[in-house]
């Protein structure tokens, strides 16, 4: 049998090389001196004796900052103690080298991680000049910007740079910033604060918080009153770091704290964006629509326009100067937004949809202005204006971001619903020694702390993953993992926040709270893969360092290919419209080119689909590690298969026995899952063969033989149980009719356990773990969408093959060890074959990791498992489908995308440009190329949000 046993938990998946030379503690506070202190380790090279290590110690002591310094020659290291607020670790790493030794450059351990909330982005190009301004700042190692999400994750050597100076960069670049954390965000509780009147007393809650065991740090909000408190979980909780407040104060002016829940800062920022484009819209229409009166309506219903064509003076008219009037504002004011964008977007080297619209406007409003004052001071001048073409372009891309920035919103809804299913509230109480309720109270969810005891009734939402100690119930899971029939709940089983209690009381010992939780896992998960960027995506990103220039190009090739011909008479005069000339129908051509091409539905084709998929798959029991593995899922060709705990059940049971002697058969003790089945199997026949009563000896001199069995002495009795390789070591004999048992029992994919007592075989059992009812299924239907299935596994061959065969797998690689399993699947990969790797994500870890795509099943509220692309919350084989199937039609969704939007691109460019007009007299005007384009960016989005009506393949069927 293949144990799945948790030993390899022990050992990291990746070991430290040597190269890795620098490890930085989380930062103590010496009460003594009221000083944090931190820890660093260099490796060191070039120590040859004690002498070398003192002349470190005794260079590296004089310096202001640090506090003690331990050198091993032996082992080449140097761990320095120091006060990061009066040295930081370069200064310490020069120093070092100063002494003629080599320090290692220092490794990630040093790095802080923040993440901000990135204001102005329209597209691509937007996104990319935020990394670039983020990666050419001294100290910042990584930046990843999420268009979509409009976040940053930035990777930073914080003894270089804070996050202070991070958003100064962001802002110089011509986009707003906002940090939402920074460091481990997981544990921490925000307090208001009341009593607190003076910095004294800040002072001393400060004192009396940081000498509070596990916390780890505590920032003030002087203004508001607030505290934001970091802990450790496992050592304290918010219900003590506010008693701890509290106790703080005296009498004249005591303390209190009260949670303080922030408001979600990017759904108000979302709901904010919205009401902006809405109203600056609404403003636009309102002077917009009397200038399309103006210009296009009233003229051509006489005579009720004809006073447009009165002419105040020479040749300028009424119609002419209320358009400029009205006009002005959109240009100017309420498209002012496009002018800051294009400034900031060419100050950086850059350009982008800001450029395009503020180009094509520009160009309308300022020929119709010179049309004015030309009219103005000639008595022959005859000129059309085109402030209507200005201000209906502007009107009409504000109406286009409008439902952009909605049908965006949408795309995190599934996130969004997620965040939403913890309670607000939970029933704290208090048992005695005997188990009974003492106490009971009503609290906030953010208050509930480690091994408290919480009561949940019928109806009511699980606050956080616990232990049920006391009741049954049938709990309903469906929202976390997809699993539609409520799970039965008693005793020591496991329960998961933000599931649904069906229908009993239950009593429940918190054992994860805060971000430690499952929910917050899957919802951080989940925002991870949002921000990662798919490789698909690089087509859009180098198409976008172009784009603009390349229609600029375009915009005024068109223009003179229009107007020179005009001028030079080429073309026929009727081509050209009564109410304009050669250079009018140009400049109208050149601006729906400008405005006609759109660079933000290509930057939104991929990032909007990963969004909407991630989101769905996380609400079915997928999480789906970023679009790097969505893309690679879509290409698998090959599935290796773990065959414990994956293809199997994972506990094995007895399912047949034989005495081959008169020998009674006795208990013997041990934690092998085969020992486990073997015991529940003896008590099963000693209750039903009345041996209850019969008092039973104990196993003395009890021995474990790995891989083989156990052995002891009962009474006076000697008894082996284990395999035929354990008899054959103690000289055991195997008869043929024991050897036909076995061989028998192995061709049905079953172990076989054999029982010797004083040197003879008394019996065996036949273990077996059984075949999950969906498995033969599942290989089916993945044969159907042309993925081969190979398994691997430790048990024997016979038994591997035989649950192979019952399932349809051709292929089995038997008796292979963790690492041996990462080998074969290196070896498929050599054939140019990818390869995805599902196991139980304990001891298939080298394998998941070195997979193209590794699927951790059955991970429960275990979903933070490192070694895996996706995880798969629950047990059944259905979801490696469901990932796959998702995959491909996620792809499938992004190349849709990207054909509409490279596509309209193509299209529309040429048809802004006139190629159509000398055949069939259709132009785009303007007005009506900004309308498309605005369509274009909503019509991506509206694509990806499809992705939400998904379903699986292959529903989940109970056995």
């Amino acid at each position: 049998m293949e144990a799945n046993g948790v030993a390899e938990l022990k050992e990291p998946l990746l070991e430290c090389s040597d190269s890795d030379s620098v490890a930085i503690t989380i930062p103590d506070l010496d009460h003594k001196k009221n000083e944090k202190i931190s820890s660093i380790m260099f490796r060191v090279g070039g120590m040859e004796c004690a002498s070398c290590a003192v002349s470190i110690e005794s260079a590296l002591g004089k310096l202001n900052g640090v506090r003690s310094v331990m050198v091993s020659p032996l082992q080449g290291q140097a761990v320095i103690k120091y006060v990061p607020e009066l040295i930081n670790v370069k200064t310490i790493k020069e120093a070092l080298e100063d002494t003629g030794f080599t320090a290692e450059e220092f490794p990630e351990q040093d790095i802080a991680v923040c993440r901000l909330r990135i204001k102005g982005m329209a597209c691509t190009s937007c996104s990319e000049s935020v990394e670039r301004a983020l990666q050419m700042i001294n100290g910042v190692k990584k930046a990843v910007v999420g268009l979509t999400l409009e976040e940053a994750k930035v990777h930073f050597d914080s003894s270089v740079i804070d996050t202070d100076h991070i958003i100064e960069a962001i802002e110089d670049a011509g986009f707003g910033a906002t940090l939402i954390s920074s460091g481990n965000e997981g544990n921490k509780v925000h307090l208001k604060l009341e009593g607190v009147n003076n910095p004294e007393d800040i002072t001393t809650i400060k004192t009396s918080l940081e000498s509070t065991p596990g916390v780890v740090d505590v920032s003030f909000d002087m203004t508001e009153h607030k505290v934001t408190i970091s802990y450790d979980p496992d050592v304290t909780g918010p219900r003590s770091l506010i008693k701890c407040i509290e106790e703080a104060g005296h009498d004249p002016s005591p303390f209190s704290a009260s949670l303080y829940v922030p408001p979600r800062q990017r759904k108000e920022e979302q709901l904010h964006e919205i009401r902006v484009f809405r109203n600056q819209f609404f403003v636009s229409c309102l002077f917009t629509v009397p200038i399309f009166m103006f210009s296009m309506v009233l003229p051509m219903l006489p005579p009720y326009g004809d006073w447009l064509d009165y002419k105040i003076h020479n040749m300028l008219s009424i119609g002419m100067i209320l358009s400029w009037i009205l006009c002005t504002p959109v240009q100017f004011v309420v498209g002012r937004r496009f002018y800051v964008g294009s400034y900031h977007a060419l100050r950086r080297k850059s350009a982008n949809m800001d450029v395009l619209v503020a180009l094509g406007s520009n160009a309308a409003y300022f020929y119709s202005v010179y049309v004015v004052i030309k009219s103005l001071t000639s008595e022959t001048f005859e000129g059309q204006e085109f402030f209507e073409t200005s201000a209906m372009l502007i009107s009409f891309i504000l109406l286009g971001k409008y439902l952009e920035v909605v049908a965006k919103g949408k795309t995190s809804d599934a996130l969004e619903k997620l965040t939403d299913l913890a309670p607000d509230s939970a029933h704290l109480v208090t048992l005695d020694g005997d188990g009974n309720v003492t106490s009971e109270m009503e609290i906030n969810t953010q208050l509930i702390q480690k091994n408290d005891i919480i009561k949940i009734v019928p109806g009511a939402k699980v606050p956080v993953d616990g232990i049920v100690i006391d009741g049954q119930s049938h709990v309903n899971e469906s929202m976390i993992t997809g699993e539609a029939i409520p799970i039965a709940k008693k005793l020591g089983d496991k329960v998961i926040g933000g599931t649904m209690n069906e229908n009993g009381c239950l009593l429940v010992k918190a054992t994860h709270v805060g971000s430690e939780t499952a929910l917050s896992q899957i919802v951080q998960l989940v925002e991870a893969a949002q921000l990662a960027r798919a490789p698909v995506q690089k087509l859009a990103d180098q198409i976008s360092r172009i784009f603009v220039p390349t229609v600029v190009i375009v915009a005024i090739i068109t223009w003179l290919g229009w107007f020179i011909p005009g001028k030079l008479g080429i073309f026929p005069k009727h081509w050209i419209p009564k109410d304009m000339d050669e250079f009018e129908l140009a400049l109208q051509f050149g601006i729906s080119v400008l405005v006609v091409a759109c660079p933000c539905a290509l930057g939104l084709a991929t990032p909007t689909a990963v969004m909407v998929a991630s989101g769905k798959g996380a609400s079915q029991g997928v999480l789906i590690k970023g679009g790097n593995a969505l893309e690679k899922a879509h290409k698998i060709k090959i599935i290796v298969f773990d065959k414990t705990g994956t293809l199997t059940i994972g506990k094995p049971e007895v399912v047949s026995d034989v005495l081959f002697s008169n020998f009674p058969m006795e208990e013997a003790n041990s934690e092998h899952p085969i020992a486990k089945a073997v015991v529940v199997h003896a008590k099963r026949l000693r209750e039903k063969f009345g041996s209850n009563g019969e008092s039973i000896a104990d196993v003395k001199e009890f021995e474990v033989h790995p891989g083989a069995g156990v052995g002891g002495k009962v009474g006076h009795r000697t008894v082996l149980v284990g395999n035929r390789r354990l008899m054959r070591s103690f000289n055991v004999p195997v008869g043929e009719k024991v050897e036909k048992y076995i061989s028998e029992n192995e061709h049905l994919a079953r172990t076989c356990v054999l029982v010797a007592i004083d040197g003879e075989v008394a019996g065996a059992f036949a273990v077996t773990d059984p075949v999950k009812p969906e498995a033969k299924r599942v290989i089916t239907f993945l044969r159907s969408m042309g993925i081969s299935s190979i398994m691997v596994t430790g048990d024997n061959l016979a038994t591997g093959s035989a649950v192979a065969k019952e399932i349809g797998i051709e292929t089995v690689f038997a008796e292979t060890d963790p690492v041996g399993k990462a080998d074969k699947i290196k070896e498929l990969q050599l054939k140019g074959l990818t390869v995805a790797m599902v196991g139980d994500g304990i001891n298939d870890s080298p394998a998941l990791a070195a997979a193209d795509v590794g699927m951790a099943i059955g991970a429960g509220t275990d979903v933070a498992i490192e070694a895996a692309d996706i995880v798969l919350i629950k047990s059944n084989l259905e979801d490696v489908v469901t990932a796959i199937d998702l995959s491909k039609k996620t792809m499938s969704r992004i190349r849709l995308n990207y054909v509409w939007a490279l596509g309209y691109n193509i299209l529309g460019m040429p048809i802004a440009a006139g190629i159509l007009y000398p055949f069939t007299g259709i132009r785009l005007p303007p007005w009506l190329a900004g309308a498309c384009m605005a369509a274009s960016s909503l019509s991506v989005v509206c694509s990806s949000l499809l992705l939400q009506s998904y379903k699986k393949p292959l529903e989940v069927q109970h056995y």
